[in-house]
């Protein structure tokens, strides 16, 4: 039997079966624990194969799983993704497991007892038990909903007193069964609200039982989760499973519940981060297994086996989180895409802010272009302010305008947000007499101190020192901290408006489960309050009340070496302005800039985002970069920086030899990442553009082959296929 095993080598690898088992207990899909050097680890079986090439072969340890838990549609769409992102289709199927699988938990160990009717139980009116009132209640739900798993009646509270009594009366029994998905949080139906026009022709665009792509570029707040919800309705009332990707496990606890009040009677699995191993085991296993009707999960929901999937539902398509930066570097839009096909499903990208990867396939006509120019119900779009602050006396980086505009906001009842990209307290520590900088000892960066910790941390590494008070070079206690994080502008605003609860919403105070949801909790009730945050609070969340952005520092993305920079800025300034005025009330977005009069600044505050992407896809044109052309980056990374060059040196020069530099495929480098040093290890590219993408698979298929070879066991190499960071 041929087996995917979890190492970093594009190849499978031949077993015998364990001791015990026949050919006919054998089949795809299955896990088993091999021997792999000194190890045991948890393999895939792919294949059955009657002959081997070696000559002597080890038995598998145990088989894990009686059934398959990844089907053959899984199994076709997983060995794409491995020949599309050069990646080791071991490692692949790892990613595609929760960890609890990963480590090779029976999934035997999540089944399900179900309660189901027997056949004197269907034949009885619902009204059979009216003088037990719990038993009435539990021969309703059988009988209009057909059988529940112990998980769901618990939930429900029809525990097993009153299971037991319909048992007993011989109206039910008891069956082994799937497993369920972990209980949710229990909410209020919610009806549909009524559809505009505009919501009512996408979702007529959009064709069921077929493959068809469409991207629906919609104005913050013109109703797109509600479109989502109906194409969800489609596919349930044709028996069928809906997936929604989401971009962060920050937008799934309000989702969840806007889903799970639209579609009580329908099972709803989650699968992201946050979620504890046993739960998250178990809603892949539902997921699996067909028992939940809807998928909502992060990146990695993507692998999830879904034998019934109807249709796939990419909310905030244009978010980098959709693509994964280390290990397997697959993006999680574009094989939604390649699954929807394979199923022959619909698949629906929605953004107020499209990728130009997306608006580029619609343009030309690939997807299916959608758009939604009006806010839902009476809501209109915000008045944009450009504040100049180039030669202004700032406040903690804030202009005297502004903080009038919030205190204004705030005494009229209503709310603000204030957008600022950086966390910590200050970004960076310097001497005052001798111009010391606080470094990062292993990257490229400097450390941002964190006062209410009291320490100095680095946001790439995660390294650690305390607070310094004097300058470790010349024992100076003439200290600065220099430029304004989050924690220093919520000091600031708190003193300023200390009528006002400030509501801080960054990393460092949404790290427990369930954290930002509390967070946000005052500001959905609709008190007076004063939201600051960085771009988590920038997407998906709907605070009507919020009527004041601030966005203090629109610069950022300006004068980049990254040609990606000024398409993130314009999309997170669109996101973050599309908080203002989403109810009834008017909204206000006010943008501090040192550069106000900036081209692109201009056509992005002036004509939107739309005219912006349109002007920055011309560039992209006369460029030769993404998305007109396919691009990979070749990466190498080590603690000696001359290795990693001299591995792309001559990674470039077999490259080279097998397709030499021409109008259709160019090189570049190898150069320094913009990042150059991380966690102690030197980091490079190669950039390789091609007019085809063909041509670049065979290209890098060669190349890998080749780097496998690398014996020097110091260097880390990768192939990031479609690659969206420099860094």
């Amino acid at each position: 039997m041929r087996l995917a095993v979890p190492v970093p080598l594009r190849r499978l690898f031949d077993y015998l079966p364990p001791e015990g088992l026949s050919a006919d207990d054998l089949r795809p899909g299955q896990r088993f624990w091999v021997p792999f050097g000194n190890r045991s680890l948890v393999a895939v079986l792919v294949e059955l194969v009657q002959e081997s090439p070696l000559a002597e072969l080890k038995p598998a340890l145990e088989r894990i799983d009686r059934l398959p838990i990844f089907d053959d549609r899984s199994r076709q769409f997983l060995q794409w993704a491995a020949d599309y992102y050069q990646a080791p289709l071991g490692e692949l199927y790892a990613a595609a497991l929760p960890v609890a699988l990963r480590k090779g938990k029976p999934a035997d160990h999540w089944a399900e007892q179900w309660l189901e009717l027997t056949t004197e139980g269907k034949g009885l009116p619902e009204t059979a038990l009216a003088r037990a009132p719990k038993q009435q209640t539990l021969l309703q739900l059988l009988l209009n909903k057909g059988r529940q798993s112990r998980t769901a009646l618990n939930a429900q509270g029809l525990n097993a007193p009153v299971c037991k009594a319909l048992i007993e009366r011989n109206l039910a029994r008891w069956v082994a069964g799937p497993t369920a998905p972990p209980p949710l949080e229990q909410v209020a139906p919610r009806p549909a609200p009524e559809l505009n026009d505009e919501q009512r022709q996408v979702i007529a665009a959009v064709e069921f039982g077929k493959f068809n792509a469409s991207l629906v570029e919609g104005t913050t707040g013109s109703g797109k989760t509600e479109i989502y919800l109906q194409l969800m309705e489609r596919a349930l009332q044709q028996g069928n499973q809906a997936l929604l990707l989401v971009p962060e496990i920050g937008l799934t606890p309000q989702t969840l519940r806007r889903i799970a009040a639209r579609f009580p009677d329908f099972r709803i699995a989650a699968l992201h981060s946050g979620l504890a191993d046993g739960e998250r085991a178990r809603a892949w296993l539902s997921a699996a297994s067909g028992v939940a009707d809807i998928v909502i999960g992060t990146r990695s929901a993507i692998f999830t086996p879904l034998p019934r999937l109807g249709v796939i539902l990419v909310d905030e398509e244009h978010d980098g989180s959709f693509k994964q930066q280390d290990g397997v570097r697959y993006s999680a839009r574009d094989l939604s895409l390649v699954l929807a096909r394979s199923a022959n499903v619909p698949v629906l990208l929605g953004s107020a802010t499209p990728s130009l990867e997306s608006l580029h396939n619609a343009l030309s006509g690939r997807y299916q272009h959608l758009r939604l120019r009006h806010r839902a119900g009476n809501a209109r779009p915000p008045q944009i302010s450009l504040v100049p602050t180039l030669h202004q006396q700032l406040q903690e980086g804030f202009a005297p305008q502004v903080l009038r505009h919030i205190g204004d906001t705030l005494q009229r009842g209503e709310q603000a947000l204030v957008f600022i990209n950086r966390r910590g307290y200050a970004p960076a520590i310097t001497c005052e007499d001798c111009g010391w900088l606080a470094d990062c000892p292993h990257c490229s960066s400097k450390l941002t101190l964190h006062r209410r910790q009291r320490h100095l941390r680095c946001h790439h590494c995660d390294y650690r020192q305390r607070e310094v008070h004097a300058c470790p070079q010349c024992h100076s206690r003439n200290l600065n901290a220099l430029g304004a994080g989050t924690e220093r502008s919520e000091d600031f605003l708190t003193h300023t408006f200390n009528q006002f609860p400030v509501i801080r919403v960054d990393r460092d105070t949404t790290g427990s489960k369930q954290a930002l949801d509390r967070l946000l909790e005052p500001a959905r009730n609709g008190e007076p309050c004063l939201l600051l945050g960085t771009q988590m609070l920038a997407k998906g969340h709907h605070l009507p009340k919020v009527t004041l952005v601030v966005i203090q520092d629109a610069d950022g993305g300006l004068f980049s070496a990254d040609f990606r920079a000024p398409e993130r800025m314009g999309q997170l300034l669109e996101q973050v302005a599309g908080r203002a005025g989403r109810g009834d009330l008017p909204g206000h977005v006010l943008v501090q800039s040192r550069y106000p009069e900036h081209p692109m600044l201009q056509l992005l505050l002036n004509k939107g985002y739309g005219a912006f992407a349109r002007q920055l896809l011309e560039e992209r044109q006369i460029t030769q970069l993404p998305p007109v052309r396919a691009m990979a980056l070749v990466r190498a990374e080590c603690e000696e920086p001359r290795w990693a060059e001299e591995f792309l040196t001559n990674a470039r020069l077999y490259l080279e030899a097998l397709a030499p530099p021409s109008p259709e495929l160019q090189y570049l480098g190898p150069v320094p990442a913009l990042l150059e040093r991380k966690s102690g290890r030197f980091r490079f590219y190669i950039q390789i553009t091609a007019e085809k993408r063909g041509l670049l698979q065979k290209l890098l298929a060669n190349f890998c082959h080749w780097a496998e070879s690398n014996k020097n066991r110091r260097l880390r190499w990768a192939v990031d296929m479609d690659a969206q960071e420099l860094s």
